[in-house]
């Protein structure tokens, strides 16, 4: 579950969760209702980003290959300009659409910041620190419950799936092919059950150790120092919004 996280010793590293957590849904967020028309603005979030990353001491190769997540919504922003409607413009002998073009634009642009974003915070918190920083953020106690019941058996049934693929590989049925389905269906009931057996286990014996329904509160909170430096990300962005909009 940590393969996001890059065991890097760094202020952004250092810094606590929920203070990280909160400077990218704000960044998040000027980016998103950003106008598609100020590209200065776009420009000066894109250089936001990597004056983050340098002192996170994550590779930009590593953001980039990881980036590639957002290919299908690429693809479908290619489409965009050729189906669009209104104003057209040639180009290379295909002609475009204005309206398009723009939306293909603001896909991609928004798009790509806002997954660097999340990578970066990835990268520099571990999913159990994501989790404790969603709760001292008084996130919704069921989210974060599930979230963290999710992180600690998600490996528990990969690890069911892959026995009883094995197995099924050791009797000689390896399906491939539709009409084949039936035993990958059966495969996964049979894990489903397997689930809500364990979790009801598991949820019985968190009552004899007197579980009350919520779990336990992480203690310490966030210096204003580090209020203060995680800030500057999404002022920045906000300051850089403003001043292109103000731009003629």
């Amino acid at each position: 579950m940590e393969r996001l996280f890059l065991d890097r010793d760094s202020r952004v590293h250092r810094l606590s969760p929920e203070v990280k957590i909160a400077a990218v849904l704000l960044f998040t967020v000027v980016v998103v209702i950003t106008p598609r028309e100020e590209f200065t603005a776009f420009a000066g979030y894109a250089v936001l980003i990597a004056l983050v990353t340098a002192p996170a001491r994550v590779p930009a190769g590593w953001l980039l290959r990881r980036s590639t997540i957002e290919l299908p919504f690429v693809l479908l922003a290619v489409l965009l300009p050729i189906f669009g409607h209104g104003e057209r413009v040639d180009w290379l002998g295909l002609s475009l659409s204005v309206d398009g073009l723009y939306g293909a634009w603001n896909i991609v642009a928004k798009g790509t910041l806002g997954v660097l974003a999340s990578l970066l915070l990835a990268a520099t918190t571990t999913m159990r620190d994501l989790i404790s920083g969603l709760d001292r953020l008084r996130c919704p106690a069921v989210i974060t419950q599930i979230m963290t019941f999710m992180l600690r058996y998600v490996d528990v049934l990969i690890d069911d799936a892959r026995r009883m693929r094995i197995a099924r590989l050791a009797r000689a049925y390896d399906p491939r092919f539709l009409w084949q389905a039936k035993a990958f269906a059966v495969g996964v009931g049979s894990l489903f059950l397997r689930s809500y057996e364990r979790g009801e286990r598991v949820y019985l014996a968190m009552l004899s150790r007197g579980y009350t329904g919520t779990m336990p509160s992480v203690a310490g909170r966030a210096p204003a120092r580090e209020w203060a430096i995680s800030s500057a990300l999404p002022v920045a962005a906000a300051g850089m919004a403003v001043a292109a909009a103000a731009l003629p």
